[in-house]
């Protein structure tokens, strides 16, 4: 992996917030400052088992001197989630990246409706009071299957917000997406953080809803459309002013590292955005989780560590 660089953080509270959920509040070890955020950026985590993680940030942005995430245990944790649950303790050190955010909060919008599913509202509940300190007209709908497993209700509850909760347990299954965001203007800027079939749905309800201002955070990458086995390709490097060929079977990222190629990158599985590079020719095969469906189709940019190529050559601004 290459990074651009990493700040030394230590544990300086764990606590927990719902069944299978902790947050964890991060702060500067030593006379390191942490640089400021914005409402939806994440950081990633270097565990100390060798795995990095993305999390997204659930403070305030006006918080200087802390990060504060919230983890969800993940029943089919590959590592990451189940580490942090079991080993990390308060005052262990960690290696963090400096904030990024995919995930932009239109300030001026003139009303803003987030929905957050489940352990997705992280990023939500910064949004929906920051939103709220700017004395902007924002609603949210928060999903979970059952109130137990839903994080900081309580803080949501005594906030005074306009919120609409509902749990599929109590309210017997899940939510009519659809009728919840066709009863919104068109004109509000949406919003969507959850499990990967929440998000569908929410891309696939707000586009045949003609919502043109629709943002999104991905988990995970959507699993993509069966596609004909990726054969070789050129890739030209407009920058470095060279040429290289990616072989069948062999990630782009991959063929670009063994180059000599510097690429930031951290997940290798799409989602955390760091190896976004951008694209002057040529179309890419997007398999990235961060990426909206409009801007896949603008094919501008594309995430090298999962992403190809669809036909015989790409020209990549590195």
């Amino acid at each position: 992996m290459t990074h651009t660089h990493t700040l030394t953080a230590f544990v300086h509270t764990l606590r927990f917030e719902a069944e299978g959920i902790i947050s964890v509040e991060l702060r500067p070890h030593g006379d390191q400052i942490f640089p400021t955020f914005a409402a939806g950026a994440h950081i990633d985590l270097h565990l100390p088992n060798g795995l990095v993680r993305s999390y997204s940030l659930l403070n305030s942005p006006e918080d200087s001197g802390r990060y504060v995430v919230g983890i969800l245990r993940d029943r089919n944790s590959r590592g990451g989630s189940a580490y942090v649950h079991q080993h990390l303790r308060v005052g262990m050190q960690l290696q963090i990246s400096p904030p990024r955010n995919l995930f932009q909060l239109d300030e001026s919008a003139e009303h803003s409706v987030l929905v957050a599913g489940g352990i997705g509202v992280t990023p939500i509940y910064c949004m929906l009071n920051r939103l709220r300190a700017l004395g902007k007209s924002v609603e949210m709908l928060y999903c979970a299957r059952t109130r137990k497993e839903a994080a900081f209700v309580e803080e949501l509850a005594a906030s005074g917000a306009n919120i609409q909760l509902h749990f599929d347990g109590e309210k017997g299954g899940p939510i009519d997406l659809k009728a919840f965001l066709a009863a919104r203007p068109s004109t509000a800027h949406f919003y969507c953080c959850g499990p990967t079939p929440m998000i569908d749905a929410f891309e696939n309800h707000c586009e045949s809803l003609g919502h043109p201002n629709v943002h999104i955070e991905r988990f995970a990458a959507a699993a993509p459309a069966a596609a004909a086995p990726q054969g070789t390709y050129e890739v030209q490097l407009a920058r470095s002013n060279k040429n290289i060929e990616v072989p069948a079977g062999k990630s782009l990222l991959d063929a670009l590292l063994e180059s000599g190629i510097e690429v930031d990158c951290s997940c290798r599985e799409g989602v955390c955005g760091a190896c976004e590079t951008r694209v002057l020719e040529g179309e890419p095969e997007h398999r990235d989780g961060v990426l909206t469906k409009a801007e896949k189709a603008a094919n501008q940019t594309m995430m090298v560590c999962v992403s190809g190529c669809k036909g015989a050559r790409l020209v990549l601004d590195l």
